[in-house]
């Protein structure tokens, strides 16, 4: 009985040592694969940071773009304002002159009406 009973005992702890075993190896598995996911999504994390310096790099090179357009945007207005300033003034100066041509126009028939009429009386 105790030979039966010593070798039961062996083949239990056998069967022990065995499941040991598999759970050790499944764990290091289970390490393992825990391991490689670290290591991807670590790769993944410095992609994903060259990317955003990338992007961030991109928007800094636009925003200057914008601020460049910005300002030439407003000196365009500014030449613009200047220009249209001049355009009044330059149309306001030729109204006047066309004013004046207008009554100097006039008074040269008044000089010629009085003129012709002077004529014809010296001719009666």
């Amino acid at each position: 009985i105790s030979g039966s009973k010593s070798s039961y005992q062996v083949r239990e702890l056998e069967a022990e040592i065995e499941a040991e075993q598999r759970r050790g190896t499944d764990a290091v598995k289970g390490v393992r694969k825990y391991e490689r996911r670290v290591k991807e999504l670590s790769y993944q994390t410095e992609k994903d940071k060259k990317n955003i310096n990338r992007l961030q790099d991109l928007v800094d090179k636009l925003q200057l773009k914008v601020k460049t357009y910005k300002r030439q945007a407003e000196e365009a207005e500014e030449q613009a304002n200047a220009h249209l300033s001049k355009l009044r003034k330059v149309q306001h100066e030729l109204e006047e002159a066309e004013e004046r041509a207008d009554i100097a126009e006039f008074q040269v028939n008044k000089l010629r009406v009085k003129s012709r009429d002077a004529g014809k009386a010296k001719e009666e």
